[in-house]
């Protein structure tokens, strides 16, 4: 059987098939909390953690803040019983930030491996991109994770995502650490998110 490490794409172009799309996903680690930022203030902002989420009110946030425009698909493929037993893992802290009352992000922090904390999921509602709620939210990511018992903090982005999704995780204390080719469904073409999703991605059908 032949190793990841072994498996490594050649020099040169690679053909991604028809159907499919194909993802640069760097890995980033912060393995001690950065010193505090002074951030702006942003009014009505507020993190309210939710246990035990409801799928439909789950799949609903998630696809507000990264279906439409950034093609996060992960979650709206996945089986209510594979999402409710991850999403209600007492290790798997699930948080909505609201703005004005309103569900308006989505954070995720994964506790299940000894002494590390992932940050899986962090999105906002493209409304308020760009107006200091991510670096408000990420604030709060930092405190929360560090607050527990953990050596090491990390993400990963990829190159579908917003175009500013990796220099905000670098200039928010995170090291990149490794890289990685991800080719998946077009999730577009396989009924999962409409064809006018996700438009700096051409559909290529075949």
């Amino acid at each position: 059987m032949q190793k990841d490490s072994d498996m490594t794409l050649s020099d040169g172009f690679t053909d991604v098939p028809a159907g499919k799309i194909a993802m640069v996903v760097t890995h980033l680690e912060m393995l001690s909390p950065p010193p505090p930022r002074l951030l702006p203030g942003v009014a009505g902002l507020a993190l309210r953690r939710v246990t035990d989420p409801d799928p439909d009110w789950y799949r609903a946030l998630f696809r507000r803040v990264g279906a439409n425009d950034w093609l996060w698909f992960s979650r709206l493929v996945m089986p209510d019983e594979t999402l409710i037993t991850t999403t209600h893992d007492p290790d798997v802290h699930i948080y909505a930030l609201t703005h004005d009352g309103a569900d308006m992000g989505l954070l995720e922090l994964d506790f299940r491996t000894n002494d590390a904390c992932e940050l899986a999921y962090f999105g906002l509602d493209p409304a308020l991109i760009g107006q200091g709620a991510g670096r408000w939210m990420m604030a709060q990511v930092i405190a929360l994770a560090w607050a527990s018992d953990i050596t090491r903090l990390h993400v990963h982005t990829c190159s579908i995502d917003h175009h500013a999704a990796l220099g905000f995780y670098m200039r928010s204390g995170f090291t990149p650490i490794r890289r990685q080719v991800e080719v998946a469904d077009d999730p577009r073409l396989i009924g999962v998110l409409p064809e006018t999703a996700g438009p700096h991605v051409p559909i290529i059908k075949g």
